[in-house]
């Protein structure tokens, strides 16, 4: 079927973090709101179906994943992207921040280091430090308008650094992501090898946040961590979910992939207790959202890519000072704005207060993000156009 997404909808009064919490998150409440990874397009239509008739069953009690589930996961992974997976390697969590707090906690002990690699998803700071490990931060390189990794800094972590007794290292693990948030870059086959041979040389664990490896734009694709080889596979976790794919946030419902037994075994014993189960419909939308989305998918993607083409060449021709670094995947846009020569509070203020836009600030994200902005672009365009609109006549009026 045919999708509209320059339709808008309005979410407000709907319990909905990305409209209903303007006021407690900006301090106004007449901000648009481009900040939080949630689209503002109704989700596709089998999974509205899938869940009205679950709903009709009448019973939500405790639910487990069927077979059904885990062949649409292991069938996903194969026809997107060659990856070929066994079905004892899934285990479900409500959502990708939860599985990755449980992969630290266990993988590592407290005082422990976790490489991260700045600007980076900023809840994965504290899901380091709540487990009593330090972060250590192996940051990207920004090169002529694109991100690169740092190899030589990241050999140089596992190496005994000032201060520290030349010991074993104290690195046991990096929390990786691919696509890349905030930048949006999409790391080849290539850049990971180099990456995952330094790692695993010296005994460290790859935690893979993959959860946008499906919003990808024109000429990308995705390749996952542990399909690059056996070795790779088996010293690391990799973590997905259908929710930046098919917006689906708010069911709580994401893939963690682990071919090693003993890994998986560590893992499941460390949720055990502490990460409840799925819910019914969660289960059911990520089913559904595998097995039947794909016609939605390929629509949105083509509208997104339409979107961030759209936004690229107003920002070259109409708001010059800031420079869109051109992401390869998701649907979130870094913003360069340091050419407008202001600290981090003042730029939140000419977002907030002037252009009454809700993005998110760059230094969130680590230091390296100082200067920078995130804004998301999965809207009507309209509402897109509008943002825009608004930022243009903020900056031109300084």
């Amino acid at each position: 079927m045919k999708y509209d997404f320059d339709r808008v909808v309005d979410r407000r009064n709907t319990g909905s973090v990305k409209w209903d919490a303007i006021p407690s998150v900006f301090g106004r409440d007449d901000v648009l709101p481009m900040w939080v990874a949630d689209m503002d397009f109704p989700v596709a239509h089998p999974i509205v179906e899938a869940l009205k008739k679950r709903v009709e069953h009448e019973f939500y009690g405790y639910a487990q994943p069927g077979p059904g589930l885990v062949e649409a996961v292991v069938d996903r992974m194969q026809r997107k992207f060659n990856w070929r997976i066994q079905p004892g390697w899934v285990v479900f969590t409500p959502g990708v921040i939860p599985a990755i707090h449980i992969a630290i906690r266990a993988f590592t002990h407290p005082g422990d280091e976790v490489i991260l690699q700045e600007p980076i998803y900023y809840p994965f700071f504290p899901a380091v430090t709540s487990s009593g490990c330090q972060i250590v931060n192996n940051g990207l390189k920004l090169v002529d308008g694109r991100y690169e990794m740092d190899y030589e800094d990241l050999e140089s972590k596992f190496h005994p650094r000032a201060g520290m007794l030349p010991t074993r290292s104290r690195v046991k693990a990096i929390i990786f992501c691919n696509p890349q948030n905030p930048i949006g870059r999409l790391w080849n086959k290539e850049e990971m090898t180099l990456m995952g041979q330094i790692l695993i040389r010296h005994g460290a664990i790859i935690i893979s946040d993959e959860i946008h490896c499906e919003i990808l734009f024109k000429g990308n694709r995705h390749t996952p961590f542990a399909s690059i080889s056996d070795e790779f596979e088996q010293n690391c976790i990799v973590c997905m979910a259908p929710s930046k794919t098919f917006n689906l946030p708010g069911l709580g419902a994401s893939s963690v992939i682990i071919p090693n037994e003993r890994l998986r075994n560590e893992f499941v014993n460390t949720r055990a207790g502490i990460v409840p189960s799925l819910n019914v419909f969660g289960l059911t939308a990520m089913e559904a959202a595998y097995r039947f989305g794909d016609d939605w998918l390929e629509q949105l993607l083509n509208y997104l890519q339409e979107s961030l083409d759209f936004t690229i060449e107003y920002f070259e021709k109409r708001i010059p000072k800031i420079r869109v670094i051109k992401p390869e995947g998701t649907y979130l846009i870094w913003l360069d704005c340091r050419e407008l020569g202001k600290d981090d509070m003042a730029l939140r203020s000419l977002m907030r207060e002037k252009a009454r836009v809700g993005l998110d600030d760059g230094f969130l994200f680590g230091s390296d993000g100082s200067g920078f902005q995130r804004m998301n672009i999965a809207c009507p365009r309209s509402i897109l156009k509008e943002a825009l609109r608004r930022m243009e006549t903020a900056v031109n009026s300084l």
